[in-house]
C-alpha cells in the first residue's frame, strides 16, 4: 500500500492499514509528519509554544480522543478566561464583562436583543432538523431533500429566509463564523448549519498538553520506518495491475509500485500531479474548483502579559476586517505571552503578500487598537500563512452554496486503485476529526478491497 501525505488522515489511514497487516510505505513532502497539525516552539522564549494548524479538539469528536488515550497524550481544557474581553464593531472599542449582557450595537427588535446570540441562534438555526449529523457518503443521499435546498443558498440569505433581521445577520456572523470560506454571505448554509450543529456545546474544547503536533508524531513513531520525508509526489499511474507513485528525493526521481494508493493530500495540491490515466471528468472538476480557506496567523511574544495586568483577558474579535485576537498561551507557565491575531479572506491574503517583518508590524499595529501596550512590551514575532505553504496551499476545504450537493457524489469516491482521504472528505472538514476520520474510513475501504 502507497499512502501520499503524513497529515493526520495519511496516518491514521496508514497505522490502521499497518495494524491490518498490510505493508505499507507513507510519501510525504515535508521534512515533518502532522500537515496543517503544526506547533509552533521557534523562536519563541521559555519554553512558549503555539498551535498554529489545528488548534482544538471538541469534545464530541470521539475518535480524536480515542487516538489520544490510545497514545497516552494528556488533555488540557481551553478554559475561558473571568477577565474582560474586547469586541471591535462599526470603529468601537467594547469590553465585554463576563456575566454581564452585552447590548450589540446593531439594529435589533427588544426580542432580538433580548434573546442574544445563543437565544437567536436557537431560533434561527439549532431548530433545523439533525439530519446533517449523518456521516459523509460518496453520494449525496446523506443530504434529505428538505434540506438540499439550504446548500443552494448563502450562510446570510437562509437567515433571512428564516426572517432574522439584518442585525441578527450581522450578530450571528460576528466573529468565528463570517471568517469561515469568505464570509456568511458567500459560504453554503448547509456547510455551516453543520459546523455550528458539531461543534455548539458549553462545553470547553480541548489541545494536547504540549503541542497538537504530538499527535501526528505519535502516529509517526509507530510508522517511522515506512515514512519517506521529502517525497513529494509528481506522477500517479494504476492499471489493473496495481499503482505506482513518482517522488523526486535528493534530487533524485523514484518510482514505487503498490496494490492500492491512499491520497491523503489536499486538493489544492493534488491537481497539480500528474495522473496517468487522467481522473475522471466529474472528479477533476472537484479537484480543480473545491475552494480552500486563506488563513494567516501572526504570533506576538510579549516580555510580559500585560493585558491580564491590566484585567483584560488578551481575548477579541473584530468586524473590520474580520479578526479574532487570542492570548495563546493561557495556562502555560511564566510571566511571558503570546497575543495572536487570526485573520482570514482577503486581510489574510493581503498579510500572506507582505515580508515577514511588514506582517509583524501590521499585526501590532492591529492590535495596539484593542489591547494598548504591545509595542511596548513586544520581544518578538512570527507567522504562518497557509496559502504560502506548498503543501497546503490554504487552510481547510469549504463549500460555496450549491457545492455540497454538486460535488459529494464524487469528492470521496475512488477512481480505480486510487482513494482519498482528509479533513476535505469527512464530515468535520477542518478538524482533526475529520482527518482521522477519514483516514479510518478509506483504511477499511482498501482492507475491504484487498481482500
Amino acid at each position: 500500500m502507497i499512502v501520499i501525505g503524513a497529515g493526520l488522515a495519511g496516518l491514521s489511514a496508514g497505522y490502521e492499514l499497518a495494524q491490518a497487516g498490510h505493508r505499507v510505505t507513507i510519501l510525504e513532502a515535508r521534512q515533518r509528519a502532522g500537515g496543517r497539525v503544526l506547533t509552533l516552539r521557534e523562536p519563541f522564549s521559555d519554553g512558549l509554544y503555539v498551535d498554529a494548524g489545528a488548534s482544538q479538539i471538541l469534545t464530541n469528536h470521539h475518535l480524536t480522543l480515542e487516538y489520544v488515550r490510545r497514545f497516552g497524550l494528556e488533555l488540557v481544557r481551553a478554559m475561558p478566561s473571568d477577565q474582560v474581553s474586547i469586541r471591535w464593531i462599526q470603529g468601537r472599542r467594547l469590553p465585554v464583562e463576563p456575566g454581564r449582557a452585552f447590548d450589540w450595537p446593531y439594529d435589533l427588535t427588544p426580542e432580538e436583543r433580548r434573546l442574544g446570540p445563543e437565544g437567536l441562534m436557537e431560533k434561527y438555526v439549532l431548530r433545523i432538523p439533525r439530519h446533517q449529523d449523518q456521516p459523509i457518503t460518496v453520494s449525496p443521499d446523506w443530504i434529505p431533500p428538505e434540506l438540499q435546498k439550504h446548500d443552494r443558498v448563502s450562510f446570510a440569505e437562509f437567515l433571512k429566509r428564516q426572517g432574522a433581521s439584518p442585525g441578527v445577520v450581522r450578530l450571528l456572523g460576528f466573529g468565528y463564523y463570517d471568517l469561515w470560506g469568505e464570509g456568511t454571505d458567500r459560504i453554503s448554509a448547509l456547510m455551516l448549519l453543520r459546523e455550528i450543529r458539531h461543534q455548539f456545546s458549553h462545553d470547553p474544547p480541548y489541545a494536547i498538553r504540549g503541542g497538537n503536533d504530538q499527535l501526528p508524531k505519535s502516529f509517526a513513531r509507530e510508522l517511522t520506518e515506512r515514512i519517506r520525508y521529502g517525497a513529494p509526489v509528481v506522477r500517479i499511474e494504476q492499471d489493473e495491475h496495481g499503482v505506482r507513485a513518482t517522488f523526486e528525493q535528493g534530487g533524485l526521481r523514484h518510482t514505487i509500485g503498490g496494490d492500492y494508493i491512499v491520497c491523503g493530500i489536499p486538493f489544492s495540491v493534488l491537481k497539480d500531479v500528474t495522473m496517468s490515466p487522467p481522473f475522471p471528468a466529474a472528479k477533476q472538476r472537484v479537484i480543480d474548483q473545491l475552494p480552500y480557506m486563506s488563513i494567516s496567523r501572526v504570533y506576538l511574544q510579549c516580555r510580559r502579559r500585560y493585558w491580564a495586568d491590566q484585567g483584560f483577558s488578551g481575548d477579541a474579535a473584530m468586524d473590520d476586517p474580520p479578526t479574532i485576537i487570542s492570548d495563546e498561551t493561557r495556562g502555560q507557565e511564566g510571566p511571558r505571552g503570546i497575543l495572536h491575531s487570526f485573520m482570514a479572506r482577503d486581510q489574510a491574503r493581503r498579510v500572506a503578500a507582505m515580508a515577514e517583518r511588514e506582517r509583524i508590524e501590521y499585526a501590532v499595529n492591529q492590535v495596539e487598537k484593542i489591547y494598548p501596550g504591545v509595542r511596548e512590551h513586544l520581544e518578538g514575532g512570527v507567522s504562518k500563512c497557509w496559502d504560502d505553504d506548498p503543501w497546503a496551499r490554504g487552510a481547510a476545504a469549504w463549500f460555496r452554496p450549491g457545492q455540497m450537493i454538486d460535488f459529494l457524489p464524487d469528492i470521496g469516491r475512488p477512481v480505480g486503485r486510487i482513494h482519498f482521504a482528509g479533513e476535505h472528505i469527512s464530515p468535520w472538514p477542518g478538524w482533526m476529526q475529520g482527518a482521522l476520520q477519514s483516514g479510518l474510513r478509506v483504511a477499511r475501504e482498501v482492507h475491504e478491497a484487498d481482500v
